[in-house]
């Protein structure tokens, strides 16, 4: 009998012990649009990424001569810091428990990516101010083919492809990846929660127009359209079990749709344009911003 009056007695006091019940139920959290770190990421992207380039070519050349970093470099490497930490920031801020090692590993990608690419962007603006042409192929520039010895040319088709090919593809994967890890964990059944606020409305175009840049002239559009596609199939898939993307995920969502017309409008634009066509030739066609800078808009001035 005092044996299991004793029982009865433990599991009278598990019952009545707040913290067992909640330790095994998950909670979750309310979440709010995060507009802080939208805006943070949104006017950093602006500045320190596609500023980035104007500034190099606004400032006078003495001020950075060419044997030294530019304003451009200096830009990159505040985005190169503060990129990252935002990433996190925003992963801290999710409902969902994500994975720390893809986190992490995704960060530490990313980093190296973006800093191989700071340095063949920074020796690539340089011979832009020598009269190297971005619409035309390392070996076809005029600054580029008579260089002497002939070997010198494939040593700037490897700082290219640093530059433009294993730089932005440790960059943008990466980045993409952390951007869906996010989403994926942006879903709730809440329907108080499932509005973009004035906020968020305010900051989707200038959101959209920077992926749109960073498509085009990152050369990465099937890692865009794969991304994307893989939110419409989370979307689909979520769906089915009565959930939906909050604020935040609708933000990032709608921000890739628009960005998909953009680029779809911006190929329509320059589908027949031969230089262009002939600078990028492939199953998919999406010619560079700066590359159509230097053909069309710097002959004209």
């Amino acid at each position: 009998m005092q044996t299991v009056r004793k029982r009865q007695g433990k599991d009278l006091h598990l019952k009545s012990t707040p913290g067992v019940s909640k330790e095994n139920v998950p909670q979750k959290k309310k979440q709010r649009f995060h507009f802080d770190l939208w805006l943070c990421l949104t006017v950093q992207n602006w500045i320190l990424d596609f500023g980035r380039p104007i500034v190099m070519i606004i400032l006078p050349l003495e001020w950075f001569p060419l044997n030294k970093p530019s304003a451009g470099d200096y830009f990159h490497m505040a985005y190169n810091v503060i990129t990252p930490f935002l990433m996190l920031k925003l992963i801290e801020r999710s409902p969902r428990v994500l994975s720390r090692t893809a986190v992490y590993l995704c960060i530490i990608t990313f980093v190296m990516g973006a800093s191989i690419h700071l340095v063949g962007d920074s020796i690539n603006h340089r011979l832009m101010l020598s009269g190297y042409q971005l619409h035309l192929s390392v070996r076809e520039n005029p600054i580029i083919k008579d260089l002497k010895p002939a070997s010198l040319i494939d040593s700037f088709e490897l700082l290219y492809y640093y530059d433009e090919h294993l730089g932005h593809l440790m960059w943008y994967i990466p980045f993409f990846i952390i951007l869906f890890i996010y989403f994926t964990g942006c879903f709730s059944s809440g329907e108080e929660q499932k509005k973009v606020p004035l906020a968020g409305w305010l900051l989707l175009g200038p959101s959209a127009l920077y992926y749109w840049y960073l498509v085009t002239e990152g050369q990465i559009t099937e890692l865009f359209l794969l991304t994307f596609v893989a939110m419409v199939a989370m979307v689909i898939f979520q769906h089915h079990k009565g959930l939906g993307p909050d604020s935040n995920g609708l933000f990032l969502f709608y921000s890739f749709s628009v960005t998909v017309l953009l680029v779809a409008l911006w190929v329509a634009y320059l589908w027949n344009d031969p230089v262009l066509r002939n600078k990028y030739p492939g199953l998919i066609y999406v010619p560079e911003p700066w590359s159509y800078y230097t053909l069309h808009i710097k002959k004209s001035h």
